[in-house]
């Protein structure tokens, strides 16, 4: 297996031209957009919208990372749209929160639910899991996830946020399903990267969340943006940069036994900025709970999904008649 390349770029503020410079940085390093992209390509950019929360609780891939990726695709002669599913409310709930619509709507880069799910087949053993049609319509995937504690999985930094193409409530069903054993769903997580496979990932990390994430943690200055083609080698630098121990991080350990991506940190090419001498010491980890939900649990989150999206449509109608 030969060497990836993780992408490191430091970069302390969310000012536009600063992470404009940084995200084009990124694919330079990499190869440049050619390599990724062709123009006129249909990409999908798949933040981390997990519950529509504002910028500064940094639950959600900030909007200067989304906003400046897309820009680039544009002026490159790409066609951009920003998907997901999230947990909470909906995709557009999400746009809201963080502030984004008028920039996007300027961008002309569509928004969409990554709904209308196709039975796929994932993994090894044939898993069927219902991807979102329009995640799968995508010709291109680059997958813009956040840094941020998981209080199932110890940290989440690239691979789980493909999860957020299984459309709906059914990702409450598979931590039901598979969440008895961790390897068991952090193999499902795994083969639903593996099927969608991202083009390239870059992580926030810019602002990260620590303790009891991955919505209630702490936003706290962290200062750095990683990318790469090779999720579990962006992991695996992620946790350096926390003075995490790689063992520690369910989605590594699986991905170790499974030989998915490179889990050597000397195997690594490191490129852009540096990895620093002086890592971040006090990088708060949350009390573990378990990763499955409970059937009850997995009703009461389909019961509140439902009443999130009538109120939204409420509110939307209200606003019309307005």
């Amino acid at each position: 297996m030969s060497s990836p390349t993780v992408t490191l770029t430091q970069c302390t503020n969310y000012g536009r031209g600063k992470i404009a410079e940084a995200i084009q940085k990124h694919f330079e390093l990499l190869g440049g957009l050619e390599k990724f992209i062709s123009r006129g390509d249909t990409v999908l950019l798949k933040p981390n919208f997990i519950a529509p929360r504002a910028r500064r609780c940094a639950t959600q891939t900030d909007p200067a990372i989304i906003i400046e990726t897309a820009r680039l695709l544009k002026d490159f002669g790409a066609k951009p749209f920003i998907g997901d599913s999230p947990a909470w409310g909906n995709v557009f709930t999400c746009i809201k929160a963080l502030n984004m619509e008028e920039d996007l709507k300027k961008l002309a880069v569509p928004v969409k639910q990554l709904d209308k799910p196709k039975k796929c087949r994932i993994g090894t053993d044939n898993t069927t899991v219902g991807i979102s049609s329009v995640a799968l319509d995508a010709e291109t995937i680059i997958n813009l996830a956040k840094f941020k504690t998981h209080q199932q999985l110890v940290a989440t930094f690239a691979v789980k946020n493909m999860f957020g193409c299984v459309s709906g409530k059914q990702k409450a069903y598979w931590h039901f399903a598979k969440g008895k054993n961790a390897d068991d769903f952090c193999e499902l997580l795994i083969g639903i990267y593996k099927f969608l496979n991202p083009a390239l990932t870059i992580i926030d990390a810019v602002t990260a969340m620590d303790g009891p994430g991955p919505i209630r943690g702490r936003a706290r200055p962290l200062g750095w943006l990683i990318g790469g083609t090779d999720p579990i080698a962006c992991e695996i630098v992620c946790a350096k940069l926390v003075d995490v121990e790689p063992e520690e991080m369910p989605i590594i350990k699986t991905a170790k036994q499974t030989g998915f991506g490179c889990c050597d940190l000397d195997k690594i090419k490191i490129v852009g900025d540096s990895l620093p001498e002086n890592v971040c010491t006090d990088f708060e980890l949350p009390e573990p709970v378990p990763i499955r939900f409970s059937l009850l649990h997995v009703c009461k989150s389909i019961c509140k999904q439902i009443l999130l999206l009538a109120g939204s449509a409420v509110e939307k109608f209200q606003s019309r008649r307005r």
